[in-house]
């Protein structure tokens, strides 16, 4: 894909979208942090409904910490994988008092060594709490990287070195959340909504599906 089709893209979707943010609930980054542990392999929507209650009960990492394991547990047990999410929050916690002051750090490194924290965490905390311009690539962005030709890859590693390379500066701040939005509620998995997408045109996918309602 040429340079001037990816700007194109890109400015579509501020267009669309102007101030784009997660759709994780959270007053700070410490809550951020935890609220993206819990996300993995569940939804935002049902990560939010738990936080909202054990955010009230333990919004510091020491308030989490005296809730203890199962505390935590008995807030988020109806999301996917919550026993180990459990162990890794409080273990978490653990290591940001000991460490860090309670506080969550702003070095990659020190991210990607709190348990739980991969790069992808690492990369939305990095992006969302303290503005830099890193993508992360969960399965949405990895789909539509490939779906439309923008940053074609065989690994999340792969596609991440890609945009990073190929979206333009003005944009690779918010082009994690552009992204991400866009493959969660325009360019889906099973069914992509080509009709109403802003970036139709602009896309190299060849089985665009067509209004399902027909002509208005």
């Amino acid at each position: 894909m040429e340079g001037a089709r990816r700007h194109e893209i890109f400015a579509r979707l501020r267009a669309v979208n102007p101030r784009p943010t997660t759709e994780l609930e959270y007053a700070t980054p410490f809550q951020l942090l935890i609220a993206v542990i819990l996300s993995a392999q569940a939804t935002d929507k049902s990560v939010n409904l738990a936080t909202r209650q054990l955010f009230a009960q333990a919004p510091t990492a020491q308030a989490m910490l005296a809730l203890g394991e199962s505390g935590v547990a008995s807030y988020i047990n109806r999301i996917g994988l919550w026993q180990a999410k459990a162990r890794n929050v409080i273990a978490t916690c653990r290591q940001l008092l000991a460490l860090h002051g309670g506080e969550v750090p702003g070095e990659r490194a020190a991210l990607e060594a709190l348990p739980g924290v991969g790069r992808k965490t690492a990369n939305v905390v990095l992006n969302t709490a303290f503005g830099e311009a890193t993508i992360a690539v969960d399965t949405h962005i990895f789909r539509l990287a490939n779906r439309t030709g923008l940053a074609p890859g065989k690994t999340p590693w792969a596609v991440e070195q890609a945009l990073l390379q190929v979206v333009p500066e003005e944009f690779r701040q918010s082009a994690h959340h552009w992204l991400i939005l866009h493959g969660r509620h325009v360019c889906k998995a099973r069914r992509p909504e080509c009709w109403r997408c802003a970036i139709a045109d602009l896309c190299a996918y060849p089985e665009k599906s067509g209004d399902p309602l027909g002509p208005a």
